[in-house]
C-alpha cells in the first residue's frame, strides 16, 4: 500500500485504510439464481477484504467450471481473474502464485470442480501448500447442468429428474484433513458471520486454506430434507466455536485445552489473531486427530458441523518457501538477473572435461 492509497483525515468513515470503499471490492451484477448460496459467500469476500484493508490488485482470482466458479465475477472487478478448465483451477493458481509471490490468491471452486474431476489436482495443492484461500461452494448438484448429483450429494438423496442417489457421499474436510492441509474449515452460506470471519482468518493464513461452504442450490437442491438445503443447513447446523478475527497485534498463544465458554486465542504468521470461543463443546483446533473424530461423529449423527476444524500455523513451509524463491517475484525478473554469472559458466565448463 503506498501513501497515496492512505485516507487523508477527515476522510468518510466508509473509506478504509486502502482509501477504499465497498464498492471498490464489488464486481459485475450476479446472473446466478435469486437466493444462491454463491451470491452470499461472494457478499462476504467483498466485505473481508474491505475490512481487511486488502488492494483489490495485490490480489488474484481463480476458477473453473460450474455455478461457483462464476462467482468470482460477482467480487473484485479491479482484481486480475483466471476462469480455468473444469477441475484444473489449482495447477493454474500454483503457476501463477509461484510466478509472483507478492499477490494473494482466492480461488473459488465447487463440490463437482473440485471432489469429481479436480480431486486430483485439489488433494496435490494441498501437498504443495500453496499459498491460497480455497473455497469450495458445495451443493451437493451439478447446478450448471440441470441437476445431477455431485460427488458430495448424500446417500439416498432424491432429485425430482435423477432419482435416488446410490452413493456415500465424499466429505471435502476430511479429504483436507488426510492430506495434511494447514486449515481446513466448513461452514453455511446462511450464516454470513461465521463465513466473513473464516475468510478473514483464512486471508491472513500462511499456507493453504480449505473452507467448505455449504452453499444451497435454491433450483435443484433445496428439498427440507436435502442435506444441502437452507431448511436443513438452519436446523442441522453447530457450530463448534464463536469466531472472531482480529487484525495483527502482538503474538499470543494459549497451549492449554479449553475450558466451556473459555476463549482461545490462535496467533496467524501475520500477526493477526483469530479468537474461538466455545459454545457447546470441549474443542481444540490445533488437533489434527481432534479434528477427524469430531467429523466422523458429525458424519453418523448427521449434523452440520461448523467452524474452524484445524489450524496448523507451525507446520511446513508454503510452497514458496520450500523453493526458496527470491524476494523479486520471477514474472519480474529481467534476463540479467535471470542469466548465471561469467564464474559459474566457468565452472559449470570445466565439470564437463
Amino acid at each position: 500500500m503506498t501513501m497515496e492509497n492512505l485516507p487523508m483525515a477527515g476522510t468518510p468513515a466508509n473509506v478504509n485504510k486502502a482509501g477504499l470503499v465497498k464498492n471498490d471490492y464489488r464486481g459485475a451484477p450476479s446472473t446466478l439464481c435469486q437466493g444462491c448460496g454463491h451470491n452470499s459467500i461472494s457478499n462476504q469476500i467483498i466485505t473481508a477484504l474491505y475490512e481487511m484493508d486488502v488492494v483489490p490488485e495485490e490480489v488474484l482470482k481463480f476458477s473453473g467450471i460450474g455455478c461457483s466458479s462464476k462467482s468470482p465475477t460477482y467480487f473484485l472487478n479491479r482484481t486480475f481473474g483466471f476462469n480455468s478448465l473444469h477441475g484444473r483451477m489449482p495447477s493454474i493458481a500454483t503457476g501463477a502464485l509461484f510466478g509472483n509471490t507478492t499477490m494473494r490468491g482466492i480461488s473459488v471452486s465447487g463440490d463437482g470442480d473440485s471432489a469429481s474431476i479436480g480431486m486430483g489436482q485439489f488433494k496435490h495443492a494441498i501437498r504443495r501448500n500453496v499459498n491460497m484461500v480455497y473455497i469450495i461452494e458445495n451443493n451437493g448438484v451439478y447446478g450448471l447442468t440441470k441437476g445431477q448429483f455431485s460427488a458430495t450429494a448424500e446417500e439416498g438423496l432424491q432429485l425430482k429428474h435423477q432419482g435416488t442417489n446410490p452413493y456415500m457421499p465424499i466429505d471435502i474436510c476430511l479429504e483436507a484433513l488426510v492430506s495434511n492441509a494447514t486449515f481446513v474449515a466448513r461452514s453455511f452460506a446462511g450464516n454470513p458471520k461465521q463465513v466473513k470471519e473464516l475468510l478473514k482468518s483464512a486471508i491472513a493464513h500462511d499456507g493453504i486454506a480449505i473452507i467448505d461452504i455449504i452453499s444451497p442450490c435454491v433450483t435443484f437442491n433445496d428439498g427440507v430434507n436435502a442435506y444441502h438445503s437452507y431448511a436443513w443447513g438452519r436446523e442441522n447446523e453447530q457450530p463448534l466455536h464463536e469466531i472472531s478475527y482480529i487484525p495483527p497485534r502482538n503474538e499470543i498463544m494459549l497451549e492449554r485445552e479449553m475450558e466451556q465458554g473459555e476463549i482461545r486465542e490462535v496467533a496467524l504468521h501475520d500477526g493477526s489473531v483469530v479468537i474461538l470461543k466455545n459454545v457447546d463443546k470441549h474443542y481444540d483446533p490445533t488437533n489434527r486427530f481432534e479434528a477427524m473424530r469430531v467429523m466422523e461423529e458429525a458424519q453418523r449423527n448427521n449434523w452440520l458441523i461448523t467452524g474452524l476444524l484445524y489450524i496448523n500455523s507451525k507446520a511446513k513451509p508454503n510452497l514458496s518457501a520450500t523453493f526458496n524463491l527470491t524476494a523479486e517475484p520471477l514474472n519480474k525478473l529481467t534476463e540479467v538477473d535471470l542469466r548465471p554469472a561469467r564464474s559459474m559458466i566457468d565452472t559449470v565448463n570445466a565439470m564437463m572435461f
